[in-house]
């Protein structure tokens, strides 16, 4: 049976679930989600999908799962890969996954929001300048951890990686240039070269194109 998948392409942690779902050899399909439509705030969605009005959400049969880092998890028990050799770097996958959902991910995602989706006349300067501020120390983290590294955990791709890399393929102006973090720079062109790796708007449908 087909792993389904809802979500939309400019979603950053529908992305973290779709990237190792594509490279986990699993079978999988992506069911569009009109975010910018309204349709996570519909009483339908809402009672039928996802009570929490989001995205991404795996539905295997009679499995339906959300939140990025528990996708994550499904796939590593289904596929046998992504969560680290040994136990030592299962929990060391974990510790990053957390750290980015609340130190990078999340600022990552309001800050690319507030530039790029709201009309230029509702974007709070000293908002997104405070949210940047975070992004910089994140990025520091980041960076540093990577030096002498091909990969956050370990010998290979991990969840660690997928989630962490979530916003960081997508062209809109948020705050991170690549040309300016040289060891993420490195490490995003390692996930680039995996076999398998597509950018999210050719993985999942949905893009700032298709409502120009």
């Amino acid at each position: 049976m087909t792993i389904k998948l809802h979500c939309f392409g400019e979603s950053g942690n529908a992305y973290k679930a779709a990237l190792p779902l594509e490279l986990s050899g699993l079978d999988w399909g992506p069911v569009y989600v009109d975010f910018f439509g309204g349709a996570t705030r519909t009483p339908e969605y809402l009672a039928e999908v996802n009570e929490m009005g989001e995205v991404p959400v795996l539905v295997d049969g009679d499995t339906t799962l959300t939140q990025s880092a528990v996708i994550q998890m499904y796939v590593t028990e289904k596929s046998g890969k992504f969560g680290g050799a040994t136990p030592e770097e299962a929990r060391e996958v974990m510790r990053w996954m957390f750290w980015d959902n609340h130190k990078m991910s999340s600022q990552a995602g309001m800050t690319r929001f507030l530039m790029n989706f709201l009309p230029e006349e509702k974007r709070p300067a000293p908002v997104i300048q405070f949210m940047q501020g975070r992004l910089k120390g994140a990025h520091t983290v980041l960076n540093a951890h990577l030096k002498g590294r091909d990969w956050i955990v370990g010998d290979g791709p991990t969840n660690a990686d997928f989630s962490c890399c979530g916003y960081l393929f997508y062209p809109e102006p948020y705050g991170f240039d690549r040309a300016d973090w040289p060891e993420i720079d490195r490490w995003l062109s390692n996930i680039q070269a995996l076999p398998g790796w597509k950018h999210p708007y050719d993985l999942m449908p949905g893009s700032p194109a298709d409502r120009a």
